[in-house]
């Protein structure tokens, strides 16, 4: 059980440092493969589960940041700085993707020998197979337990991992029993479609929350603010961040008798309702008297 967010961040990091580990000794055991073997789709293997690594890194680095409270540098907090390394990380993906095509058109043009497989390396493959489906599992059902998105990204990203070595294990038994020596190179490009793959799925997760994209539809909050007693109308609605720290900004109009006290306790309950029942870290309420185009009250919930 989560006692509080001080709480769950420390399980997440422990969780990504025990990935990291994980990740490190998947990284090695494809990198020898790959090396010893000259394919360049286990090599493309090695740099995929790489970027895992550094994914798991930022994450670390991510949730130290993003945790730190506001501050009147930034009076809105420091969530996006999580969604800063997820797009760094996307970058790093696309090199990975562009090298990785670029080394099999090469392959493809030039010919060569097919990869020198030994039945070991096909078991150390398989063993980094099994290594990151059960991580990919655990990360899942953490992801569900401490409503993480990082290991929720993570976990999809690792899974998309044993899918690509799951493919080249398929792509280099055949290379093995044909001598189709291009095969190798035509997984490379397939071990290229996944990492991009993963990229762009990154990219349309992180380029919302970074250009302020409405978080939630203008009705969803008109229709919680209007349920609450003493608000006669709803307007101007707005919404922002992600589903950690995410922000709302609205007006109520409320009776032009209603008192400043009146109004603030009407305020007070638009902002709690709203905040809890949809899910925000802020909402800011602005009251004006309903009818009428004077000021009543700006108020604020943290």
């Amino acid at each position: 059980m989560v006692n509080s967010p001080a709480d769950r961040h420390r399980r997440v990091r422990r969780i990504l440092r025990w990935v990291l580990l994980a990740n490190v000794a998947v990284i090695a055991a494809k990198l020898i493969v790959g090396l010893r073997s000259g394919s360049i789709a286990v090599l493309g293997d090695a740099a995929h589960s790489g970027v895992d690594a550094i994914n798991n890194v930022v994450g670390l680095v991510a949730m130290r940041l993003a945790a730190a409270p506001p501050d009147a540098e930034h009076p809105y907090g420091h969530g996006k700085f999580e969604t800063l390394a997820a797009l760094a990380v996307a970058a790093f993906l696309s090199v990975t993707c562009f090298e990785l095509v670029q080394s099999a058109f090469e392959r493809l043009i030039s010919g060569g020998a097919p990869p020198d497989l030994e039945p070991a390396m096909m078991i150390v493959l398989l063993a980094a197979l099994i290594v990151n489906g059960a991580v990919a599992l655990g990360e899942a059902r953490a992801s569900r337990t401490l409503s993480s998105e990082i290991l929720a990204a993570d976990a999809r990203h690792t899974a998309s991992d044993v899918l690509v070595t799951a493919g080249v294990l398929i792509g280099l038994g055949i290379t093995d029993r044909t001598g189709w020596a291009a095969a190798d190179a035509w997984l490379a490009l397939a071990v290229a479609l996944v990492v991009a793959r993963s990229g762009y799925q990154i990219f349309r997760e992180t380029i919302p929350v970074l250009v302020d994209e409405r978080a939630v539809d203008p009705r969803e909050i008109e229709g919680v603010a209007s349920a609450v007693l003493g608000v006669r109308a709803v307007t101007g609605v707005r919404s922002r961040g992600k589903s950690v720290g995410r922000f709302a900004e609205l007006t109520i109009r409320v009776a032009p008798e209603e008192t400043v006290v009146s109004a603030h306790e009407i305020a007070d309950e638009v902002e709690r309702r709203v905040a809890a029942q949809i899910g925000f870290a802020d909402v800011t309420v602005h009251v004006e008297p309903h009818g009428q185009s004077g000021v009543a009250s700006t108020t604020q919930r943290q």
